[in-house]
C-alpha cells in the first residue's frame, strides 16, 4: 500500500508543468534541500535545469555540459574554473552562424565573472561576446595580463558594468575602446590600472554620460580627472582610495573653486564617495563637497590625516541621511566632532573610529544613534566599560562590534554589551587583555554570535571556551591564537556543541594530540584550521588526525 502511495505521489509530481515545479523550487532556500528535491524526483531536476539562472563552474571540462544543461543561465561564474584558457572557452561556446549549431542557440547570459582567469585573452573574450548577445556585465578583476586588446574585444558587447581591478596592461587606449564601444556604461572599476591617466578618464566622462559608479583608486590621476568626472550628472558613487595627487585645491574651473566643489556642484545625485588615503583632502574640501551633496549616504575618509571636527560638523549639518561614516586613523577627530553627528544623523548605521583619539564621552554621544549596526573602535585605548554601558543602553540593533586592542575593557563592559546588544553576530576582543572566563560567560549569552576573535587573551581558559561553545551554537569562526591557557577542555566543548564551526585558529594553545584528534573528527563543517606552534602536540598527534 505504501508502494502504491509513493508511486501515485511520484506520478503527481511528474504531471506538473516545469514552470510550476520551478516556482515551488524557488521557495526552497537551503541548497541542501534543493539537492534533495533533485535527487528525489527527475521532474524537479528537469525543472531546476530549465529555470536555473546562475552557475559557478569549477572545471573547464564541465563548462560545455553546464551550458547545455542550464539553457536559461543569466549569470556565469568562471573565476574558479581551473585551467580555463581561450581555446577551452571558445570550444564550450556556440558559434553564431555555424551550420553545426541549431539556430537560436546563442546564450542568454548577461553577467560573466572571469576574476583571476589569467588564461583568458582577447580571443576567448571575442568568442564570449559573440556567443552572448545580451551580455551586460563582465568582471576581469586580477587578470593581470589583460590589456588594451582585451578591452577592445569587450567593447563590442556594449557593456553596462565592467570590473577590471588590477588589469595592469590596460592603458588610456584600452579605456578609450571601452568608452567608445560602451556608451551606456553605468559602472566601471579601474582600481590599480596604473597606466590609466587623466586623458583616459576625460574621454570616459565624455563618452559615457550614464555612469553612476566609478572606482579610480590607486591611479596616478590628478584633480583634472575630478574635473572630468564632475560633468557626469548621474554619478552616485565615486571611489578614489590613495589617489595621492588629488586634493581640495584642484584646478580653477570657471566659477568653481576646486575639484571637490566641482563634484559637489554638478554631481548632486552622489550617494557614496570614497576618499580613503587622499592625503591632500582637508576640511575645506569636505565642507565644499557636502554643501551640495546632501543625499550622501556613505563617506569614507579613512587615513585623511588633516581632517578635524570642522569636517564632521559640516557633514552633520548637510548630510542628515548619512548611514555609513568611515573615519579610521583621523587623529584630529574627537568627541566634539561626533556630538553633531550623533545629534543630527539619526539614520547612522555604521561608523568606523579605529585608531581615533576618542573616549567614553564620544560613545555617550553615539549612544543616541539607535539605528547603529556596526561600530568599530579598534585601537581606541581611552574607551572603557563606561563607554560600552552607554552604547548598550540604546544600540540594541548592533550586529558588529570591534574592540581590537581596547585594553581598558573588562568583564563588566562585556556584561553590559551582552545585556543590551543581543543581536551581535561579530565581536572582536583581540588583545583586550583584562578579559577573563567571567567575561566570556557574559558573551555566551549572545545566541546569534557567528564570528568571535579572542586573540592573545591570556586570562581565558577552557572554562571560558566551554561557556562560549554551549551558549553560542551559531558560531562559524573562532580565533584563539596565543590564548596560552586554553587546553583540551575547550576543544572538547567545541567538538560537542559548535557543530557549525567552519574556521578555527588555535595556534600557540596548550592543546594535545588527543584533543586535536577529537575536535577534527567531530566537526563536520570545519573547513580551515590554523594550528601553528602547538608544542604539546607530538608528530604522532598530527598523524592521528589524517
Amino acid at each position: 500500500m505504501s508502494h502504491d502511495s509513493g508511486s501515485s505521489a511520484g506520478a503527481g509530481v511528474e504531471s506538473l508543468s516545469l514552470d510550476l515545479l520551478a516556482h515551488a523550487l524557488a521557495g526552497v532556500r537551503d541548497p541542501r534541500d534543493r539537492k534533495s528535491c533533485r535527487l528525489a524526483s527527475r521532474a524537479f531536476a528537469r525543472a531546476e535545469a530549465a529555470s536555473r539562472r546562475a552557475a559557478r563552474v569549477l572545471r573547464r571540462e564541465a563548462l560545455p555540459r553546464a551550458l547545455r544543461t542550464f539553457p536559461a543561465l543569466s549569470s556565469l561564474d568562471l573565476s574558479a574554473c581551473a585551467g580555463l584558457d581561450d581555446a577551452s572557452l571558445a570550444a564550450a561556446l556556440p558559434v553564431p552562424g555555424s551550420s553545426a549549431e541549431p539556430p537560436g542557440l546563442l546564450l542568454p547570459v548577461r553577467r560573466v565573472r572571469l576574476a583571476r582567469a589569467s588564461g583568458v585573452g582577447w580571443r576567448g573574450l571575442e568568442a564570449l561576446v559573440a556567443a552572448c548577445p545580451r551580455l551586460e556585465a563582465v568582471d576581469l578583476s586580477h587578470c593581470v595580463a589583460a590589456g588594451d586588446r582585451e578591452m577592445a574585444a569587450l567593447a563590442a558587447a556594449g557593456l553596462r558594468e565592467l570590473v577590471m581591478d588590477k588589469c595592469l596592461g590596460v592603458t588610456d587606449v584600452g579605456l578609450a575602446k571601452v568608452a567608445v564601444g560602451c556608451p551606456g556604461l553605468q559602472s566601471l572599476n579601474v582600481k590599480w590600472c596604473r597606466e590609466i591617466s587623466d586623458i583616459g578618464v576625460k574621454l570616459l566622462a565624455k563618452k559615457c554620460p550614464e555612469l553612476r559608479s566609478v572606482d579610480i583608486s590607486y591611479l596616478k590621476v590628478t584633480n583634472e580627472s575630478l574635473r572630468s568626472l564632475s560633468t557626469l550628472e548621474k554619478l552616485e558613487d565615486i571611489a578614489m582610495v590613495s589617489c595621492l595627487f588629488i586634493d581640495d585645491d584642484g584646478l580653477q574651473m570657471l566659477s568653481m573653486c576646486n575639484s571637490l566643489q566641482a563634484i559637489g556642484s554638478t554631481c548632486k545625485n552622489l550617494v557614496e564617495i570614497g576618499l580613503s588615503k587622499c592625503n591632500g583632502v582637508t576640511d575645506d574640501g569636505i565642507v565644499s563637497l557636502v554643501a551640495h551633496c546632501c543625499d550622501l549616504r556613505t563617506i569614507d575618509v579613512t587615513c585623511c590625516h588633516l581632517l578635524t571636527n570642522d569636517a564632521l560638523a559640516a557633514i552633520a549639518e548637510n548630510c542628515r541621511k548619512i548611514e555609513c561614516l568611515r573615519l579610521e586613523s583621523c587623529p584630529f577627530i574627537s568627541e566634539k566632532g561626533l556630538e553633531p553627528i550623533a545629534t543630527l544623523c539619526s539614520h547612522l548605521k555604521e561608523i568606523d573610529l579605529t585608531d581615533c583619539r576618542i573616549n567614553d564621552a564620544a560613545l555617550q554621544h553615539l549612544a543616541s544613534c539607535s539605528e547603529l549596526l556596526i561600530l568599530k573602535l579598534g585601537l581606541c585605548s581611552s574607551i572603557s566599560d563606561e563607554g560600552l554601558v552607554y552604547i548598550s543602553s540604546n544600540c540594541g540593533k548592533l550586529v558588529e562590534l570591534d574592540l581590537y586592542r581596547c585594553s581598558a575593557i573588562t568583564d563588566d563592559g562585556l556584561a553590559a554589551v551582552a545585556s543590551g546588544c543581543k543581536k551581535i553576530r561579530m565581536l572582536n576582543l583581540c588583545y583586550c587583555t583584562q578579559i577573563t572566563d567571567a567575561g566570556l560567560k557574559h558573551v555566551s549569552a549572545l545566541e546569534e554570535l557567528t564570528n568571535l576573535e579572542l586573540r592573545c587573551l591570556r586570562r581565558i581558559t577552557g572554562i571560558g571556551i566551554t561557556s562560549i561553545a554551549i551558549g553560542c551554537t551559531s558560531l562559524i569562526e573562532l580565533d584563539l591564537k596565543r590564548c596560552y591557557s586554553v587546553d583540551d577542555a575547550g576543544l572538547w566543548a567545541l567538538s560537542r556543541y559548535s557543530q557549525n564551526l567552519r574556521q578555527l585558529t588555535i595556534s600557540y594553545c596548550q592543546v594535545t594530540g588527543l584533543g586535536l584528534c577529537h575536535l577534527l573528527g567531530s566537526l563536520r563543517c570545519l573547513q580551515d584550521v590554523k594550528m601553528v606552534h602547538l608544542s604539546w602536540v607530538s608528530i604522532e598527534g598530527f598523524e592521528m588526525r589524517r
